[in-house]
């Protein structure tokens, strides 16, 4: 369920989700849709890691899944550090060679 709340200077929407057989009203600001994915992604995540740890304890299982969920986070993050290093690279490395192939080209002249 969408509904419209106003929230002082903006419009803020509430949408309706299930995780992990809670139900929550979450309020945001954008596509509900996004909201709902991500939901449904905490609620799979969740449902996978009581089934290999074999907890009743929801806490324990929501404390697990953000560990999980922060490590997927931490490393797609070093992912990325390392590939801007690797770009930030390439491109000094193509404009030296553009440089000297410019003053190679000045001197030609």
């Amino acid at each position: 369920m969408i509904e419209a709340i106003k929230d002082d200077s903006q419009t803020m929407q509430s949408v309706q989700v299930e995780i992990y057989n809670q139900v929550y009203n979450i309020r945001f600001d954008g596509d509900s849709d996004y909201v709902v994915r991500l939901a449904e992604y905490i609620d799979e995540r969740m449902r996978e890691i009581a089934a290999t740890t074999r907890t009743a304890d929801s806490l324990k299982v929501a404390v697990l899944t953000a560990l999980h969920i922060a490590d997927e986070l931490y490393q797609l993050k070093t992912q990325l550090e390392q590939t801007d290093n690797q770009l930030a690279t390439r491109s000094a490395k193509c404009a030296e060679m553009l440089d000297k192939f410019l003053k190679q080209s000045e001197s030609n002249f």
